[in-house]
This record gives C-alpha cells, structure tokens and sequence, in this order.
C-alpha cells in the first residue's frame, strides 16, 4: 500500500557534481520566462523557479514551449526554439508538454509530450518522448550490465545461467560482451582463478557511484510505453509500445539502429545493435547479438543469443547460442544447452533436460550447423559434431554424434539409431555448398566485432573429420576381424590392423555393410551405415580442406607452393592441430590457453583487450591454417611433406579437380530433383505454372555463381604446386 508523507517545501535544489561541465554553458531563468511558465499552466516544487537552467546562448530558449507541465528537482534545458521533429507519421513540436519531469537534463530540439513521469533522465538531441507512463532511472542502476555499486550485496548482481539450468556455468552480461566471451567464460569452470579474473575484467572501469542517470542518446524515438525503468538507450533507437523496459542497455546507432515493438518486455540485459524486438516477446536476464531478431511472443531467458539470430514465437531457456541461429516455431523449445551456430531448430523440436533424476538436469551441446528434424526430441546430457542433421524421432537415450554432416535417424525405443556419416555431401551437396554464402550474404552487421567462420569446410569440423575417420577404421577393422578376414585375424599389432583395414576400405569401393557403434548412443549403440562411402568422402573432404587453403594462401601472397615454400611453412608458421569455436570464430586451442594465462598474470585487464586478442588471431587465422593443411595432406599420405613426390603432388590435383567437379554437379543434381521430380509437379496445372512459381533452374544465382567458382579454383588448383 503507498504511504503517505508530507511535502516540504523547497527553496534550493541540489545538482549531481557529475553535471557541472554542463552548468557552465547555462543560465536561470529570466522573471519575464518565470511568468511565461506560469501562464502556460507549469508549476514548480521550488517557488523560485531556480531549479530550471537554459541555454545561455541568446535566443536559445522560447519559454512557450512548456506547457501544462510539472518540473520538479532540477531541470537543465538545452537549445529550445520553435521547431517540429517528424519520424515517419508522428509529427511534435519540440518542448515539454503535459508532462511531469524531475532531475531531467535535455539536449538540444527535442520533444517531451504526455510523459507522466520523467525521472532522473539525460535525452540526447532531437529525440522525441511521447505518450509513456513512467520513465524513471534510480541512481544505483547498471543498465543491464553484471556489476554492483558502492555498498551493494552479491545477492543483487544479476548473473545469466547459460548452458546449465542449474547456474553451473552462469557469466555476468557487460554491454560489449560478444559469444566468444560468453563461451570461455562458461566452458572452464574448474579454473577458479580464472573465474574469479573474468569478473574483474567485467568490473574494470566502471563506475560504482550512486549517481546514475537514465540515459537516451540522440535522435531517439520512444512512444506509448508504458514501463521504462532503468534503461540506456541508445542514438536512432525507436521504440513504440513497448509494455516493460528495465534494467538494460538497449545500443543502437545510426548504422545500425535498434527496434522495439508492441508488448515487449526486456529486463536486466543487453540488447545488441541494429535488433528488432516486437510483437510481445519476452526477455530476462540476456545478451541479444548485432542484427538479431525476437518476435512474435517468443520467450528468451538467462540465454545469450549470437548475431544475426531469429527467434519466433518459441521458448528459450539457459543457453549460449553462437551466431546465425534460426528458431521459428511455436511448438518448439530450447532448454541448458550451448548451440555453436548456423543451427535451425524445426517445429515440434523439444530440447530440453528430463527433470527425471537424482542427479542435476543435464544439458547438450551441439556444433556449428546443428539441424534437428520436426517433432524430434532429446535426453540430455547429448553432444552433436558439427553439421549433425537429426531426423524426425523421439531419442529416449543419452547420444555422443561423433560424425560431422551426417544424418542421425531413430529406429524407435530400446532400439539403435542409425547414422550415416558424410550424408550432406553424399546426398544434398546443394545445401552444404550454399551454406558460406548464404550465411555472408545475411550477415547485415555494420560493425562485426564477432569473428564468424560460415565455411562448413573449417578447422573445427575438419578436426571432427579426422576423428570420425579414425573411428570408422577402427570399427572396421573390429569388423574386419569378426567376420574372419585373413590378413585382419593375422596382424600382429593395432597398427598392422589398422593399415589392413585402410588397404581394404581403399579397394572395396562396391561392398555394403554395416558398423556398430556403442559409443553414439548409451546403452543400445548405433548402426553406421555405409562406412566405405562415408571413409572415402571424408578423405575427399580433408583434401579439398587442404587445397583451399593452400590456393588462399599462395593468392595472398602472390607465390606457389615449392619445395622452399614448404620449408618456411613447416618451419617458421606454427602447428596447431586442436581448434575450437570461440563463439563463432575458430581458433587454435593452444592460443586460447595463451589468453587464460595472460588474463591470470593481469597482461590482459578488461574485455576489450580480449577482444583485441581476437583479431590478432583472426589476421593470423590463414597462417595457422595453412601448416594444419599441410599435417592434413601428412596424415593422408602417412609421410612427411619433404618426402612427397611429384607424383603424390600430381596425385592431390587430381583427387581434388575430382572432388571440385563432383561437388558442382552433385549440387545441381541433388538441386535439380526440385524441378524435374513429378510430386514437385502435382500442386501445378503444367510447367509454365511452376516455372513462374519456383523459377528455373538455370536462373539459380547460386549455382551459377558455384559454377565460375568452380572454373577458377580448378584453374589455382593446376598452378598451386611447383614441385620438380
């Protein structure tokens, strides 16, 4: 129930020190502008009207634009003369109309109308305030950020539990925070020490005076709102209807402007640049990436949410998802788990922990390109490689998808599942080729502080291939020696087996049989269909990894790989063989051990710095790449790359012109089947119809841009090696 307490009058008004500098370009106000005030219906809590500072520039200040209006603490004008502001179809005079403001500090030209109360606000130029119930800030606000003020309790930071719903992996949101810092910091619990160094690195220059003011930056734009508590907002942000705004940071900027719609409600987070926010989503406890958009009731809490992301109408609870993430549906939902982007989460796909057991509720982690099929649902604790399709299904056990690009499909309860690995390029090459520039061209940042890598073909899914390749011969070679092959009962030693089972995978291109796997799903295993196809097409990947990489290089630098420039690459660059996603961008795990012991001897002190130590490595991502596709090409061939010969050289041109043209002509095939299959035909009176509905295949921008690709790699690829 309010309380009610007496008013004392008041005849000083005390200024924050903080707003000094300010003073100093303003004047009080004249008797003639008192009396002006007065017969325009203002009042004032102090009688001497001396709590109102203008311009004291000559003709800076009109006092008939304030009318109808409270003032109460201080209020410190700048520029106010007759002028109007339009944004699209609003059209005010700048002023103070029908309002009620108190400790408010306004820019230059801006419009106040019916804000039924204005407290403890700073509003940039040209912004216009019109119809919002309250809009208050408290002097101890941290606009979202994980930090505290002087005297303030552990209890009140506010902390966001990504990837655990249980706060075993919670970080403290700051309004640079980009995925990278949201990943390290809540991957690598057990080191106390550097726990304890990120939330230094948080508090680092920041202020903990109670002194804060609500802050609206320039040419902002905020309407019939009904809650705004604070909130920093930032230059060119428009937000109309929106239903509650507190404790955040919403950036914004002319570039790259922010939106925030109907309903809405965000409180104690960040809202990225150039975001859109609308139709009665809700927000707690977050960071929301660069050019993301949440809409249509869609529910995000103690989530951190990558650039360039799509959230519609579903529910997102406890997760750290990388950039590129797209969620569109109702049915669907995403609980305690870190999705490292380029992931699409189908209708009906439930993901979340059991609450079944004794033990805390588990969580999931899935690579880059996560894809999980309509009405699928999952037991955590479960880990995808990269480019995991899911087929529809209900995955009653725990799963660990070792195989990158492949197609994971249920064989129904106390069942195995099946897997095919390589699936994406075995049989929808279309939609894994496209996958780079698809993601560039809707990459809409203005300004791209995250790192994003969008090939498919990159450090951290090629190390999965790798493995995946290793585990298919050692499974083979198991084979091998159960259904009683000569040479595989003989061998001698694991190494003996496993050149024999590479000698038989490499030779029996036509046989079909199946693997098992105990280790992709607990207790019933897995099936690993078409082993030899998948073996062969992983090698086919490695090396046009390999080549690409190479053809960057030599373009970059304007050289051919010869004998001497093997040298200085396997000499001078350094071998990084273990990569991992740091929020979208790859990058050597040795250098990220790097950061963490400069973060704990304090060479590294705020976040910025640790951005800064991304783009080193992203200049110098090239350079590691290159010596890891030259291991690549070492491990293929089982020798060192001094020891090549022309012929292997000759041999890799060739394997890899082969690979470029099958992975053109499987992408207009497995495209093609869209236009020539008879059930795509059926919902059409005759060709005409569905060429005018779908188009024609030969109008494919990407395939044809695919094509002349294709021709000029090919053509690098026949200059790549000047080897005698």
């Amino acid at each position: 129930m309010p309380v009610i307490t007496l008013k004392e009058k008041k005849t000083e008004t005390k200024i924050p020190e903080n707003l000094a500098e300010i003073l100093k370009s303003k004047r009080h106000l004249t008797e003639q502008e008192i009396a002006v005030l007065k017969a325009n219906g203002n009042t004032n809590s102090d009688s001497l009207w001396q709590n109102v500072f203008v311009s004291a520039k000559d003709g800076e200040f009109d006092a008939n634009l304030i009318r109808s209006s409270e003032i109460h603490g201080f209020l410190i004008l700048g520029r106010l003369v007759p002028s109007t502001l339009k944004f699209h179809d609003l059209v005010l005079d700048t002023g103070i109309y029908s309002s009620y403001v108190e400790n408010v500090v306004l820019e230059d030209d801006v419009a106040i109308r019916n804000a039924a109360y204005l407290l403890n606000y700073r509003i940039g130029t040209r912004s216009i305030i019109f119809n919002v119930q309250e809009m208050s800030c408290t002097n101890h606000s941290k606009f979202g950020n994980g930090i505290l003020k002087n005297g303030e309790s552990e209890k009140v930071r506010i902390w966001i539990g990504v990837g655990n719903e249980n706060d075993g992996r919670a970080i403290l949101p700051f309004e640079d925070m980009i995925p990278a810092d949201a990943y390290i910091w809540s991957r690598y619990r057990e080191d106390s020490e550097l726990q304890k160094r990120f939330v230094e690195l948080t508090e680092y220059g920041q202020s903990k005076e109670l002194d804060t003011f609500g802050i609206v930056e320039n040419d902002a734009v905020i309407k019939n709102s009904t809650l705004i508590k604070d909130a920093k907002i930032g230059a060119h942000c428009y937000i109309k209807g929106a239903f509650k705004l507190k404790n955040i940071t919403v950036l914004s900027s002319e570039d790259e402007p922010s939106q925030i719609g109907e309903g809405v409600e965000l409180v104690n987070g960040i809202l990225g640049f150039g975001s859109k926010v609308f139709y009665q989503a809700v927000a707690v406890r977050f960071v929301i990436g660069r050019n993301c958009q949440l809409k249509y009731g869609a529910r995000l809490l103690n989530s951190v949410l990558g650039d360039n992301s799509t959230v519609s109408c579903c529910e997102i609870l406890n997760n750290l998802i990388f950039p590129f993430h797209e969620q569109h549906h109702n049915s669907s939902f995403l609980i305690a788990s870190t999705i490292c982007g380029q992931s699409n989460i189908a209708s009906g796909a439930t993901i979340g922990s059991n609450h079944n057991s004794r033990s805390p509720d588990g969580e999931m982690f899935a690579g880059r390109g996560f894809w999980p099929g309509l009405c699928s649902d999952f037991k955590h604790n479960s880990r995808f490689a990269s480019f995991t399709l899911v087929s529809k299904g209900s995955y009653q056990h725990e799963l660990n998808i070792k195989y990158p690009f492949s197609l994971v499909a249920s064989n129904g309860d106390q069942k195995c599942i099946t897997i095919i690995p390589a699936y994406w390029f075995l049989y929808n090459m279309y939609a894994i080729s496209r996958n780079k520039s698809k993601f560039f061209k809707r990459d809409k940042r203005f300004v791209k502080v995250q790192h994003i890598e969008t090939d498919p073909l990159a450090p951290d899914s090629i190390q999965e291939v790798v493995c995946a390749l290793s585990r298919i011969i050692e499974l083979t070679g198991e084979y091998l020696v159960k259904k009683g092959l000569e040479k595989a009962v003989n061998a001698k030693s694991p190494e003996e087996l496993y050149n024999v089972t590479k000698d038989f995978l490499h030779r029996n291109s036509e046989v079909e049989f199946t693997l098992c796997d105990p280790e992709s799903q607990k207790k019933y295993g897995a099936e690993i269909h078409k082993p030899i196809r998948a073996y062969k097409m992983y090698r086919k990947i490695i090396k046009y990894f390999a080549c690409s990489v190479l053809i960057d290089y030599c373009a970059l630098y304007n050289t051919r790989i010869d004998r001497e420039e093997l040298k200085v690459i396997t000499t001078q660059f350094p071998l990084y063989t273990q990569w991992l996603n740091v929020g979208g961008q790859i990058i050597p795990q040795k250098k990220i051990e790097e950061l963490f012991e400069n973060i704990k001897s304090h060479k590294v002190e705020n976040w910025r710095q640790v951005h800064n130590f991304y783009d080193k490595c992203e200049k110098e991502y090239l350079i590691y790449r290159t010596n890891y596709a030259i291991y690549l090409l070492e491990r293929l061939y089982s020798t060192k790359v001094r020891n090549f010969t022309p012929e292997i050289f000759n041999d890799i041109i060739s394997d890899v012109t082969l690979v470029s043209n099958e992975m053109l002509n499987a992408a207009h095939s497995s495209r093609e089947k869209d236009f020539i299959d008879e059930f795509r035909k059926i919902t059409f009176r005759n060709d005409e119809e569905m060429a005018a509905v779908l188009g024609k295949i030969e109008d494919n921008e990407f395939l044809t841009e695919m094509k002349e690709k294709t021709q000029k790699f090919n053509e690098a690829l026949l200059n790549l090696f000047n080897i005698d």
